[in-house]
């Protein structure tokens, strides 16, 4: 999910800052740049970290500033399919909660929650059971699997990642636990 990778990138540096062209300065343009961007193949940009290697700088017509192509260490988050995740409920829906992540936020669709039918209460901002009295709700510890993802690179807040729950040692972290001490008991009785 998260990883460190070795980048390389342009940036302009402005005519005024031209006489002290330094890794901070470019470090500092690189984060103004690409923090928070979206990459296909790199995920989201987190931070620029450090910067190894600064090349010549580049004028372009009609520009006023010179351009440098600079190689730098950035950490990213780039969300695999099938990956189990750990993350918390920011926000339930009559469809399903919102599990944020990350810098970007998975649907865990109600289908997707459990086995049993879970129905949106509105009053309390939750998904509750009728069978029993389990209910999923903001702020909610979940673990669960990516099965779907749709990254947009000009807008990653509209990125969508699916995620389920539905399978064995995935859930609300309570739930998780629960079953854990009823397997615990049952071994102790046997």
């Amino acid at each position: 999910m998260y990883k460190r990778v070795r980048l390389k990138d342009t940036v302009e540096v402005p005519p005024r800052e031209l006489a002290n062209v330094t890794p901070e300065l470019v470090k500092k343009l690189l984060q103004d740049k690409l923090e928070g961007r979206m990459d296909e193949d790199v995920g989201s940009v987190v931070s620029v970290v450090n910067v190894h290697d600064i090349g010549q700088g580049a004028v372009l017509p009609n520009r006023p500033g010179v351009y440098y192509e600079a190689e730098f260490d950035a950490v990213t988050f780039d969300p695999q399919m099938q990956e189990v995740v750990d993350g918390t409920v920011v926000e339930t829906v009559e469809f399903g909660a919102f599990v944020g992540i990350g810098p970007v936020d998975g649907l865990l669709h109600v289908s997707q929650i459990s086995n049993e039918y879970l129905a949106f209460d509105s009053e309390n901002q939750r998904l509750a059971s009728n069978e029993s009295d389990r209910a999923l709700g903001t702020d909610d510890a979940v673990r669960a699997r990516i099965v779907t993802k749709s990254i947009d690179e000009r807008n990653p807040r509209d990125s969508k990642i699916g995620l389920t729950a539905k399978q064995p040692g995935l859930g609300k972290h309570g739930w998780l636990e629960e079953e854990r001490r009823k397997r615990q008991a049952q071994a102790g009785e046997s």
